[in-house]
């Protein structure tokens, strides 16, 4: 292989040559061999794409590796330092080394404007009581740290992430806000009814699932804040109206997921009655318009595909825009349900070649990687 003619090609004529790739093909190519990586991960073949028209984003829907606090501190393998990303439209896997980082197992989290958030240890710590969020783009291999937080946020804090450089990090009791105006942390009262569920961000606007029922039956009902009334002694509101009825009773265990624009998606599992111990005939996923303040059925999961997450206690849903996947323990896979806006019409697909033994419960985000973004 050594004596292959491209090789002996100048350097400018091989990085005009990858320039010419689309993204996805940059990124494969990293991983052919030693030569390569190091040709596409060069400043000068950085420096050449920054200076050409971006080429549009890569909406990857990327997994978070299950998180456990209780690893010895020398059995992190090296795909704990990967970020394994699908691109549904190539359907392919593509990695991206996370080994430029100098942290301990750094655990991916949340992204936004092609900037990936992770929770790492302080190469300096000989502890776990500390941690830091680092802003990174994979792509460039730049990262910034943020200032350092207590293990217990990344334990118990959902990261919520938007442009521009804002990171919200929410509890049952406390939120902390970072933006790229201000270097610290701001911390303010929460006050939450419960632990929320899958909060997230849209524009401003904070929304977050919460039982509001008893130890016997939950109640899941939707809160909100926007990040300017966080200051305020009653930020959150209840968001609920006459016409949407039991919306709510009908799904098990919902979660969200932020849709296109000012559209949100809950989803789990619909009851098949209203009883205690109800099992639940499929995955239903709805629609609200935050404009209009209206549901709408999105999809179900079809029944053949259902039985395999029937079987699962658990199952994990992630993503976001008009793509949400779903995990389960031994399944082996993952479920994608992938709407298109052009024809109205969604298709559910298995997405295979997990990686590991792929019998994990997978977390995950929506990676939009962009060549030119700065942490």
């Amino acid at each position: 292989m050594d004596a292959s003619p491209i090789y002996r090609l100048p350097q400018d004529t091989l990085h005009q040559i990858f320039s010419a790739l689309p993204l996805s093909q940059i990124v494969r190519c990293r991983s052919v061999c030693k030569f390569f990586n190091h040709t596409l991960t060069s400043p000068s073949f950085l420096h050449l794409l920054s200076a050409q028209p971006p080429p549009p984003p890569l909406r990857l829907l990327s997994l978070c590796p299950p998180h456990h606090h209780h690893h010895n501190r020398g059995s992190h393998s090296q795909s704990d330092r990967t970020l394994h990303a699908f691109d549904p439209d190539q359907n392919q896997w593509l990695r991206f080394p996370l080994s430029f980082l100098p942290f301990r197992a750094p655990h991916p989290v949340a992204s936004t404007l092609g900037l990936v958030y992770l929770w790492a240890d302080s190469p300096s710590s000989s502890s776990d009581s500390t941690k830091s969020l680092v802003a990174c783009n994979p792509l460039t291999r730049q990262y910034r740290v943020l200032p350092q937080l207590g293990s217990a946020w990344s334990r118990h804090g959902s990261v919520l992430v938007g442009p521009p450089n804002r990171v919200l990090v929410l509890s049952e009791l406390a939120a902390l806000y970072f933006s790229g105006s201000t270097n610290n942390w701001v911390n303010f009262s929460s006050n939450l009814p419960s632990k929320p569920r899958s909060p997230i961000l849209v524009s401003d606007l904070v929304l977050a699932l919460c039982d509001v029922g008893s130890p016997w039956r939950s109640q899941w009902k939707l809160f909100s804040c926007t990040i300017s009334t966080l200051q305020s002694s009653q930020p959150w509101s209840r968001l609920e109206k006459h016409e949407w009825g039991d919306v709510f009773d009908i799904l098990k265990r919902p979660r969200l997921v932020k849709g296109i624009g000012n559209r949100v998606l809950m989803i789990g599992g619909l009851r098949s009655s209203f009883s205690l111990n109800a099992s639940c005939s499929t995955i239903l996923i709805l629609r609200l318009d935050l404009e209009t303040m209206e549901w709408a059925e999105a999809g179900r999961m079809p029944l053949e595909m259902f039985r395999c997450f029937q079987e699962s206690s658990k199952f994990k849903v992630f993503g976001g825009g008009n793509r949400v996947c779903f995990s389960a323990k031994r399944v082996g896979r993952l479920a994608l349900w992938d709407y298109s806006e052009e024809t109205g019409k969604a298709e559910w697909r298995w997405i295979e070649g997990m990686p590991g033994s792929g019998d994990e419960l997978f977390r995950g985000f929506l990676f939009e990687a962009w060549i030119t973004a700065l942490p």
